[in-house]
């Protein structure tokens, strides 16, 4: 038995937690602002309060454990390091597929021949000298690779090859595709290989930033990571396979909603400051997505919880629908709330904001700010980027001092969109401030930024709202009626019926009329089957009304603000290894093995060779995240087809999972 440390970094929050793991109740929490570029600031708060509540020594902590959403924050808001693909053996469309153009946005792209066929066979040699002569004309400010080869789940030698020499020539992090997944798809895999080249530096910065906190204050305890299925992992496997934790977070708030709560069945709906994730709890567990986890645009091949994430959070961004009648629709990007930025520039944002409302006509640059998020002056910039830089060296200015003209707006769009800069407005916070729900910040810039965001026009020509406290309530109403729909969308989707187009139905007037509980000529009902377990800092605040609407219990647990870090020290560890055996011909049989394909005769041998392989690679994986008392288990996957009523063998799958708890000791 022992004292577990549990921490949650979200994009607006970091959580700790300190639990007794032998009478299961929580000693200490505290929540504090996730700082950037500085993650260690805020996770060090967060840290240092909830182990000074708890009157644990830092000494006694044997194990903490690490949760977050900034993965699936960057993925949802199209974050991350610039990044070039390096791919074997694809043709030029294949480059199309899978949402992989999308996911590039324009980064660089080395095509290579080469890769290998079905069998793990050579098709054609892969040239190094000439990849290295590729990785010599690469645009400066490059932050990692990522190499997909044609069918490297069936050998992955010119992956291997290809990585090496890119971190012998240019010392960044490489991401090979094969180590994600032995799914075939080759652009699907090389899809997950390039997100998870672009989360590289951000995660490793996180855990850096946690590891250096822990030494400094004399924990010497094992850090772990949740991955998006639940299971923990070591902190050095997360570093190399960073995208393994989009839907950590989220993961981690369905075993600590089971773990406050007792609840078996119900829907756990988790807003933070980003994104709203909603996932069925099912006999106090949660479903595997067998596609593989989606985040925004993106399926990928990582598998994790069969949560839905919708970009909906406290921190949303608030537009104004075009039309006669306006209209607010939130999402999906996240700006930092005015109540924020005004508390920490407070001379830049009520200046701004006092000039801004001196006049009747509404802000130009809509009373935003811009902010930067580096400690130095990023590389590889382009010259209009190199002058927003220049401009904001100094800390937060108005949008409108920030970009000087309109030829600047897509060059601060791309500074945001690699997490240089990010913007301040008016969000949904800042409406809960401006209604008193909340006191955290600094509630005249929000009472001011709303009054502001009030004088906008709609197609009318009309003022959008008459003043400040109007259209909070109408951004706080909103926020219900998107987290209602997200509800619904997910219960439709998971409800036993298999019904058509979940997100329509959600939406759909009947839907409405039902939730409106309509009595006419027609009378009509609708309500949640199954209570809402609702988490986050922000739930209390804005979950009643959602309850409400539902017709359903709301669940509100007393520690909700800290769910996913309580999660994130009550799962197991859990490797996994998987591998194929294949047969191109009669009488032979491969065994696609991790060093490459080996020869058999026999189906039975290759098979009892490739689960021996798995069985001590997994192990491996598992002992190395510091579990002694590992479970094995094995799952066949068999293809045949009946020929002449013989069975003929097609290829089997097998997979091995090793899990067990991390060792709860010190050192």
């Amino acid at each position: 038995m022992g004292f577990l440390l549990g921490v949650d970094t979200g994009g607006t929050y970091t959580d700790a937690v300190v639990i007794d793991e032998g009478t299961d109740k929580v000693l200490g929490s505290a929540k504090s602002l996730t700082t950037r570029p500085d993650l260690a600031l805020g996770v060090g708060r967060a840290i240092d309060a909830a182990i000074r509540t708890s009157g644990v020594a830092p000494s006694d902590i044997a194990m903490v454990s690490l949760s977050t959403t900034l993965a699936t924050n960057a993925l949802v808001e199209g974050q991350g390091g610039r990044i070039a693909l390096v791919v074997i053996g694809f043709d030029e469309g294949e480059l199309g597929r899978a949402g992989l153009a999308d996911a590039l946005r324009g980064d660089p792209v080395i095509m290579m021949a080469g890769g290998h066929s079905h069998s793990g066979t050579e098709r054609v040699a892969l040239d190094l000298d000439r990849l290295e002569k590729e990785l010599g004309a690469l645009p400066a400010g490059i932050t990692g690779f990522a190499i997909a080869a044609s069918f490297a789940t069936r050998n992955p030698a010119h992956e291997v090859a290809a990585r090496d020499l890119i971190r012998n020539v240019t010392n960044k992090p490489v991401t090979c595709s094969h180590e994600l997944s032995q799914s075939l798809g080759g652009p699907k895999r090389a899809l997950t290989a390039v997100l998870n080249a672009r989360l590289i530096g951000l995660i490793a910065r996180l855990i850096a930033a946690c590891e250096a906190h822990l030494k400094q204050i004399g924990v010497d305890a094992r850090l772990m990571v949740v991955r998006g299925d639940g299971a923990l992992v070591s902190a050095d496997l997360a570093r190399e396979k960073p995208i393994e934790t989009i839907l950590s977070g989220p993961a981690a708030s369905i075993a600590g909603a089971s773990w406050l709560t007792g609840e078996t069945d119900a829907l756990v709906s988790d807003i933070g400051g980003t994104t709203t994730d909603i996932c069925l709890l099912r006999d106090g567990k949660p479903m595997i997505d067998p596609q593989g986890a989606r985040v925004g645009p993106y399926r990928t091949m990582v598998e994790a919880v069969a949560m839905r994430t919708w970009g909906l959070g406290g921190d949303s961004e608030v537009h104004v629908e075009a039309g006669l009648t306006g209209g607010l629709r939130l999402g999906p990007k996240r700006l930092m709330p005015i109540s924020l930025v005004g508390r920490d520039y407070p001379e830049v944002v009520h200046a701004a904001l006092d000039f801004a409302l001196a006049s009747d006509l509404p802000a130009e640059d809509g009373g935003r700010f811009a902010i930067p998020l580096w400690t130095e002056v990023p590389e590889g910039l382009d010259p209009r980027e190199a002058a927003i830089a220049a401009r904001l060296s100094g800390g937060a200015k108005r949008l409108g001092e920030a970009v000087l003209t309109r030829m600047e707006n897509p060059a601060l769009a791309r500074m945001v969109s690699r997490g240089q800069v990010i913007i301040a407005g008016v969000t949904p916070s800042d409406a809960a401030h401006v209604l008193g729900m909340v006191d955290a910040w600094d509630a005249d810039a929000a009472k001011k930024a709303m009054t502001l965001f009030a004088r906008r026009r709609i197609g009318s020509g009309d003022r959008i709202a008459p003043d400040g406290k109007t259209i909070a309530r109408a951004i706080i109403d909103q926020l219900t009626t998107q987290t209602v729909d997200c509800l619904l969308e997910a219960a439709f989707a998971e409800d036993d019926l298999d019904w058509p187009d979940p997100a329509t139905l959600a939406r759909h007037p009947l839907t409405l009329a039902g939730l409106d509980r309509h009595s006419g000529v027609v009378r009509m009902q609708l309500s949640l089957g199954v209570p809402v377990i609702g988490l986050g800092a922000s739930a209390p605040s804005y979950y009643g009304a959602v309850g409400e609407r539902l017709g359903t219990r709301m669940v509100l647990p007393e520690h909700a603000g800290v769910a996913n870090a309580i999660g994130a020290v009550a799962g197991q560890v859990r490797m996994q290894a998987r591998g194929t055996v294949t047969s191109p011909g009669p009488g032979l049989f491969l065994a696609h093995l991790p060093e490459g394909p080996q020869r058999f005769s026999g189906r039975d041998e290759a098979m009892t060779a490739l689960r021996d392989a798995l069985n001590a690679e997994a192990t491996a994986k598992a002992r190395a995240a510091g579990v002694e008392e590992i479970r094995l288990s094995h799952d066949t996957d068999l293809k045949e087809v009946e020929i002449e009523g013989s069975p003929m063998f097609i290829e089997a799958e097998i997979k091995v999972t090793a899990q067990g708890r991390p060792r709860i000791a010190i050192g």
